[in-house]
């Protein structure tokens, strides 16, 4: 069971890295969370991100993603939406006036339990994301190893492992950035407005990218 050779490791770890450093919308969102409301707010912004990861990682193992990748109208109603929230955070982060798009009017920072739940949108949103799973996955599947869903199980869960060693240390060297950007109003305008476009072009990116 999970007998694997060195050089399976070491290719599969090296590809998780690898794409777990790539930038998307998913360290776009914690990051910017991060910048704009302090460490708390960036990790409550990851473990969504995490949770949406978990979701994607069972339905591949379960062979549902299989469904999105073969259904175009389901390819795209996802794309769609997922397109249509990422510019919807973008038009909130462009219309604030320097108090932070993801900070209530009395100055408070959004309940962690609701950034919690729009990072687990941000990444369910995402079909490539599922996509992806199901294509990068079974590629580490080894003949012998164990069932094809355990092995599935296992690769998806580690890459989720190695975030874990990846995303954390970039929350906490944002966070102290984010402190002197919140004594600084001009500043924080002027961050809301590249975070607000930098969703925008996200979202445009995912509605008119192909599979």
């Amino acid at each position: 069971m999970f007998d694997y050779t060195l050089a399976h490791w070491i290719t599969f770890l090296s590809a998780a890295t690898l794409l777990n450093l790539s930038p998307g919308p998913d360290i776009a969102f914690i990051l910017g969370h991060t910048f704009r409301s302090g460490r708390r707010s960036g990790f409550a912004a990851l473990f969504g991100i995490w949770s949406g990861a978990c979701l994607h990682v069972l339905m591949a193992a379960a062979g549902l993603s299989a469904i999105l990748a073969a259904s175009a109208i389901a390819f795209s109603a996802v794309k769609w939406a997922g397109a249509a929230y990422l510019i919807w955070l973008g038009i909130q982060a462009l219309r604030s006036k320097g108090e932070g798009a993801w900070i209530k009017e009395a100055g408070k920072v959004l309940p962690w339990s609701r950034i919690y739940r729009q990072g687990i949108l941000v990444s369910l949103l995402n079909p490539k994301v599922a996509v992806f799973f199901l294509a990068f996955l079974p590629q580490f599947v080894v003949e012998g190893a164990g069932p094809v869903w355990a092995q599935l199980l296992l690769h998806g869960s580690l890459i989720i492992v190695v975030a874990a060693f990846i995303e954390p240390p970039l929350i906490l060297l944002g966070g102290r950035l984010a402190e002197a950007l919140r004594r600084n109003r001009t500043a924080g305008l002027w961050l809301d407005r590249g975070l607000g476009t930098l969703f925008v072009a996200l979202g445009v990116r995912l509605a008119i990218s192909a599979r």
